[in-house]
């Protein structure tokens, strides 16, 4: 069984999300709590009390779905279950890098919580959206932001095969989804979120980052971490910190991300955090093998991965 982590992004939160998790595990507990001494942020009171318009705001949104991914993995890294590669959905890629070391804990925290304020504060003025194109290929939906003609809009996230993500300006992302609808896109979904996100409207908010990263130290992977910018693997002589803050003003190469994971050979996902939609983005991965696809957001869906993670390496012995 060769197991990948991954990390959910913005959009996947909903209020109460880790509260079971909470009151079960005593080293989840110890991570809301060093995330709260390390932001002043009762971060664990807005996940699971809300109310829903303070958890999505994005300051408090990426500290929250960051702490609740680090929470799960520290059960996870108990019961002996680890992974020799994983990638984050955007703001997840920050768990990634977290669990393979490169980033220490209290300096991945800190950065989250900056890079949160960063895309909040620093957003142009302006009504801004994103939407999810399903149904057509990766360059339809590029023709499809170059054909409208009011205002801004721009491929943002390419998810999987069949849905991509758009992002900028509210009109001009309507005026895309009824161009999609036109062209014969399946279903165009509004997004949870509240910025131009992984474009280049968000200049001021990766400057502002990359001075950020300067402050933090970075450490030798001891895992792969598979990268959203071009959906490879970080390499030793990679320039982390000039990659992190171009991830804000570049589209995510997420269902290339997935692709090299499967390359190198993972047969086993395991979703770490609030919902389920990476685990939606592997199965619409096309494949000719098995593929085990698992997600970790409540109790329940705790212990059943770590038994079928435990039965299969039993299996295999």
């Amino acid at each position: 069984m060769n197991i990948g982590f991954l990390f959910p992004g913005q959009g996947s939160q909903s209020v109460g999300m880790g509260k079971d998790l909470y009151e079960e595990y005593e080293e989840v507990k110890k991570i809301y709590s060093k995330s709260k001494e390390i932001t002043k942020i009762d971060i664990a009171k807005i996940s699971f009390e809300g109310p829903e318009d303070v958890l999505n705001k994005t300051k408090y949104t990426q500290l929250a779905i960051l702490t609740n991914s680090l929470a799960i993995l520290e059960v996870l890294k108990n019961n002996g279950i680890e992974a020799k590669v994983s990638a984050g959905l955007s703001l997840g890629e920050y768990s990634a890098l977290i669990y393979s070391g490169a980033l220490s804990l209290e300096d991945g925290i800190k950065t989250v919580q900056k890079r949160g304020e960063y895309m909040e504060d620093f957003v142009p003025e302006g009504e801004w959206q994103m939407a999810a194109i399903l149904g057509l290929t990766d360059n339809q939906v590029e023709d499809v932001c170059k054909k409208v003609k009011n205002g801004f809009v721009s491929p943002a996230n390419y998810n999987c095969t069949g849905q991509v993500a758009i992002s900028g300006e509210k009109d001009a992302v309507l005026e895309a989804e009824n161009i999609a609808k036109e062209m014969g896109a399946r279903k165009v979904m509004a997004l949870k979120t509240a910025g131009p996100f992984h474009t280049k409207k968000l200049i001021k908010s990766s400057e502002l980052l990359r001075k950020e990263l300067e402050k933090i130290e970075l450490h030798k992977f001891k895992s792969k971490v598979i990268k959203n910018i071009d959906g490879t693997e970080y390499k030793e002589n990679d320039d982390v910190k000039e990659i992190l803050a171009k991830h804000i003003i570049s589209p995510v190469r997420f269902s290339k991300t997935l692709e090299t994971m499967i390359n190198e050979g993972v047969d086993t996902f395991i979703e770490i955090g609030p919902g389920k939609t990476l685990s939606g983005f592997v199965k619409r991965t096309t494949v000719d093998k098995k593929i085990n696809i698992l997600n970790i957001n409540n109790v329940q869906t705790l212990k059943e991965t770590i038994n079928f993670i435990k039965e299969g390496k039993e299996n295999n012995e």
